[in-house]
């Protein structure tokens, strides 16, 4: 049998988003998107799970919810990543406890990706670990919103771009509206599963020059030349909700599955 991986999920969650004012209290089937998120996390379960927040509305949308709890944070962190080290902090975790970042915008994450990120982490020895799927439109590997990476044999990320990467240039040079063939091509999963102590020396890493050039904070960890593991998910991971369109979609989506 499959052991089980001992870990617990942090949930960053700040109210200010820039193209979706209020997103983790935009209401989903009649509940804030937040809440779908943290019954997400329990599913995958997570020894504790808890929200990261600086907003008492926010801590408001779970009050009352089994087995989540609240660390209230700065309002004046500057990523996801320095919330989630307070939130470790506040929480009182060991070194070694494997912490599992999942995005406050992420009603659909399957339960099994969940498990598989923080198993990564474990089974890699690395300090940080993420998933990838493989890219199957060519539009995908165009679209600099979705964020590709390359990895070594090992399986540890070699590098996350927005960029199409690799670039296949001889098959490229002939025709650039389909794959070729071969499937090399992944897509980065926005999910990370970190050792608690490397949570803490992440956040005091000053932004390296990749980082500033990609927009890509995971590039920091490797400039610095730390370790990520990445695994293929075990599941489709819909996609997340970040604009109003989004969460339409996500209303959609949620009303099928209810059919």
């Amino acid at each position: 049998m499959d052991p089980q991986i001992d870990f617990v999920v942090a949930v960053p969650a700040r109210y200010a988003a820039s193209r979706l004012p209020g997103k983790p209290l935009r209401l989903l089937g009649g509940e804030p998107l937040v809440l779908h998120v943290a019954r997400r996390a329990l599913e995958a379960g997570a020894r504790e799970v808890w929200l990261a927040t600086d907003d008492e509305r926010v801590a408001a949308a779970v009050a009352g919810t089994t087995g989540v709890r609240v660390a209230m944070t700065s309002p004046a962190h500057a990523s996801g990543t320095d919330r989630l080290a307070e939130c470790a902090a506040i929480a009182g975790w060991d070194d070694d406890t494997v912490v599992v970042n999942l995005q406050g915008d992420e009603p659909f994450a399957p339960a099994s990706g969940i498990t598989e990120v923080a198993r990564a982490l474990v089974d890699s020895g690395a300090p940080m670990a993420t998933l990838a799927e493989p890219v199957a439109e060519v539009e995908t590997l165009f679209d600099p919103n979705t964020v590709k990476l390359v990895r070594a044999a090992s399986g540890d990320a070699l590098y996350f771009s927005r960029a199409p990467l690799p670039w296949p240039r001889d098959a490229f040079a002939r025709d650039r509206s389909v794959l070729p063939a071969g499937g090399h091509w992944l897509r980065h999963i926005g999910i990370y599963a970190y050792r608690a102590g490397f949570l803490q020396v992440f956040a005091r890493m000053p932004p390296g020059r990749l980082e500033q050039v990609e927009s890509l904070e995971q590039l920091r960890v490797l400039e610095a030349g730390h370790r990520i593991a990445v695994a293929l998910a075990p599941a489709p991971f819909p996609p997340g909700v970040d604009t109003p369109e989004d969460l339409e979609r996500a209303e959609a989506r949620l009303r099928g599955a209810a059919v």
